[in-house]
């Protein structure tokens, strides 16, 4: 029986609407001749066909199908789940290929507004920040219910790899998570405090800053036409979450 998200654990995780979706999805292709691996890299070229889009003008268009892309997202670990095939390799594959889409559609949205380079990197690493501290608060509740335990609070240590991936993939895509994208999850863990009993407050307000709620706000802002403000979401409104939620975590 394929283990749960969250195993037994009913935690209101307002980015992961669209995992029931993503759920029939995975159910669907459970026999099908397609891989975890390719589930992911076709929600990664949706990414970045999304940042040629948006360099176009067709904000609306790329917006909703980066919704699209948020449902995609959630597939590979589904199918992971329900195929009982978890894997370290599609673990830190996933988190790249989302950071790389995520760069992607930055840089396009930079330049059509013309941000310039530094406010462009200052949204991509707010981003990076945003991301890490509901990864830290996922993998935490995670731990508590005994659910998807494939992720780990502390990458540093090299995972051996399961029976049906090879240990040579997982020494290289740890060794690129390592060096790109590890650091600013230590610094959110060194930061992040005791936490709350439970983690729910942590967790659903993190949850805010996931890609599944992001997408949908982003989508929003595209249909009002409003997406110069993007600025003021990500490093305004977005950074006070995550300061309320490791101020919670310390009291």
């Amino acid at each position: 029986m394929s283990v749960s998200k969250y195993g037994g654990r009913r935690v209101l995780d307002l980015s992961d609407w669209g995992r029931p979706i993503a759920r029939v999805i995975a159910r669907y292709l459970k026999e099908k001749p397609v891989s975890v691996i390719q589930v992911t890299n076709l929600h990664l070229l949706l990414t970045i066909y999304c940042s040629w889009l948006i360099l176009q003008g067709s904000t609306k268009i790329a917006c909703t199908l980066l919704v699209v892309k948020g449902v995609i997202d959630a597939v590979d670990g589904e199918l992971a789940r329900i195929r009982e095939r978890p894997s370290h390799t599609g673990r830190f594959w996933d988190t790249i290929a989302d950071s790389i889409g995520m760069i992607a559609v930055m840089s396009a949205f930079g330049q059509l507004y013309s941000w310039g380079p530094v406010l462009t990197f200052a949204l991509i690493m707010a981003i990076l920040f945003q991301y890490s501290l509901f990864n830290h608060y996922s993998i935490l509740m995670r731990s508590l219910t005994s659910g998807d335990s494939t992720s780990r609070m502390d990458e540093r240590s090299k995972p051996t790899a399961y029976a049906w991936e090879r240990q040579s993939m997982v020494n290289i895509f740890h060794s690129f998570y390592l060096v790109f994208f590890s650091w600013q999850d230590r610094i959110i863990a060194a930061f992040s405090g005791k936490g709350s009993n439970n983690l729910t407050f942590e967790l659903t307000i993190s949850s805010i800053l996931g890609f599944g709620l992001q997408s949908l706000i982003i989508l929003g802002l595209a249909i009002f036409e409003s997406l110069a403000y993007l600025p003021e979401l990500i490093l305004g409104v977005n950074m006070a979450l995550l300061a309320i939620v490791l101020l919670r975590s310390h009291i």
